[in-house]
């Protein structure tokens, strides 16, 4: 049996059990380590790890470079002596889901402090690693704190149109006023920086020694109000004014029949070429300097994206505009290694010109459980379907499903009366058991890496479901886990099948 056939779990870290209103990278991800590892789980996914802006979406991270400053642990700054004792004896903040505001109300006051202590009184270690962290990160990190001191300043991130012409611009003067101006914040938000790559080289570290690979995920668009479109305007369709010449999204199919306008900016990929893509270099670079594998988001988009006139308000007006995957690709592998350890996300509608992008560079795509049991145009089961486990080739990675899917119970729960006789029929089990029988076929399938969703490891319905996609509410990017799913007999199951398909 081949020993890279392997389980995974997918749960961001804010998930985690946490008395701040959000999971962090504390004693609770170590735990979950700690029971993941128990159980032959040697997979750990996970989703951006960057700092979210308007809705919490991790897709929408307000750098590309940066990581949230939201995941820090309290705990661990106390431990290192930049908080004292009451700072960490607050009642714990009780919530079902993560609140993305109450955390922010409650952490970054305690955040700020340890910060202030970290600069006027860290030992000589201390200044060794804060000044190498400075050294090896001031090309992106100088622009990011300045940034997010601006966006305190203005209230806002959106540097097109709610700063100054001078700062939308990034004229010298206006710059070094603003830096000099924020001086002091600029620090702070330096040092939490530094406070979040040591947590998470930490326990990334402690993850590889118990023998887990942490997959990481790049979404393939920059959000249109962050630091790196604000820096990087020449590599997007931005126009001079600040103002997006096209769009992202995806054109109109079985599920929206306006498609869906994403409005993240598109790639100027002549400017990239021109710089032999040094910016996907450095972007892939520092994704893999945090995580062993990574994830494309909207891998098809390396092939064509779909490019929406300014002005318009559905996508159905769009065209697909050719990209240099190809060119992009082969720059990635000579910079990095040729054995490039990405998945391709290869979902939705697939050309096969995305296909062959991705098999010539030898890329796992993505299986989803889930999509397995749709009807043919005739009404009947299709038994060739690519999802279901008998069809999973095993240059894939399987899922039950990701974080934009309701999860295994919710969405048996959902099916109409056929769809249900179908996958009961298809897993020879009654109602309750479906849940089950999915993590056992899943695991059981050819597919060299099978990931299961934490809410699915659980058996837990749609009050579980991370993102319901195209909307904006507060159920999103909320799940949280319990103190004792980290624990849960659940675990147990998922050990048990790792080991009868061999993938211990």
């Amino acid at each position: 049996m081949s020993k890279d056939r392997l389980t995974g779990i997918l749960v961001h870290p804010t998930s985690f059990p946490s008395a701040y209103a959000v999971g962090d990278l504390g004693e609770n991800a170590y735990s979950f380590i700690d029971e993941a590892a128990r159980n032959h789980v040697r997979l750990w996914q996970v989703l951006p790890l960057g700092p979210t802006g308007y809705g919490d979406s991790p897709y929408a991270s307000r750098s590309t470079f940066a990581g949230n400053e939201l995941l820090i642990d309290i705990r661990s700054l106390y431990m290192d002596g930049y908080l004292e004792i009451e700072d960490i004896m607050i009642p714990e903040i009780v919530t079902e889901r993560v609140d993305y505001g109450k955390a922010r109300e409650v952490k970054m006051p305690l955040l700020r402090k340890a910060a202030k202590n970290f600069l006027s009184s860290m030992g000589d270690d201390d200044r060794k690693a804060w000044e190498k962290f400075l050294a090896d990160r001031s090309w992106w990190l100088d622009d990011y704190a300045l940034y997010q001191s601006l966006c305190d300043e203005y209230g806002d991130s959106r540097w097109f149109s709610v700063w100054s012409t001078d700062l939308r611009d990034r004229k010298k003067k206006a710059l070094d006023d603003a830096a000099a101006r924020h001086f002091e914040d600029i620090l702070i938000w330096k040092a939490l920086q530094f406070f979040f790559f040591r947590q998470w080289d930490a326990l990334k570290a402690y993850a590889n020694g118990k023998g887990i690979r942490i997959i990481g995920d790049i979404p393939i668009f920059v959000a249109p109000d962050s630091v790196d479109a604000w820096t990087n305007r020449k590599l997007l369709k931005i126009d001079e004014n600040g103002e997006q010449e096209a769009s992202s999204g995806v054109p109109p199919d079985a599920f929206s029949a306006t498609g869906q306008l994403w409005g993240n900016p598109l790639y100027r990929w002549s400017e990239h070429e021109k710089e032999n893509f040094s910016w996907w270099i450095s972007r892939l670079r520092e994704t893999l300097r945090m995580c062993d594998i990574v994830r494309i988001d909207h891998f098809r988009g390396f092939e064509a994206c779909w490019e929406v006139p300014r002005g318009e308000t559905t996508a159905m007006n769009g065209q697909w505009v050719k990209s240099p995957g190809e060119k992009l690709l082969k720059a990635l592998g000579s910079a990095l290694g040729n054995d490039l350890p990405i998945i391709a996300e290869d979902l939705g509608v697939i050309t096969p010109e995305v296909e062959k992008l991705r098999d010539d560079f030898g890329l796992p795509g993505m299986k989803i459980l889930q999509f397995a049991f749709n009807l043919d145009d005739e009404g009947n089961f299709d038994a060739d379907n690519a999802y279901l486990p008998h069809n999973m080739s095993r240059l894939s990675v399987a899922y039950t499903g990701t974080h934009d899917n309701n999860t295994s119970k919710g969405w048996y729960d959902e099916l109409d009366d056929r769809h249900k006789d179908l996958v009961r029929r298809y897993f020879e089990c009654s109602d309750d058991q479906v849940p089950r029988a999915m993590l056992r076929y899943l695991l059981m399938s050819n597919a060299k890496w099978a990931i299961v969703p934490m809410q699915d490891v659980l058996m837990l319905g749609s009050e579980a479901r991370m993102n319901v996609p195209s909307t904006c509410g507060t159920s999103n990017w909320s799940w949280k886990m319990k103190k004792e799913d980290l624990t849960s007999s659940n675990w147990g199951h998922i050990g048990y099948l790792s080991k009868l398909y061999g993938r211990a």
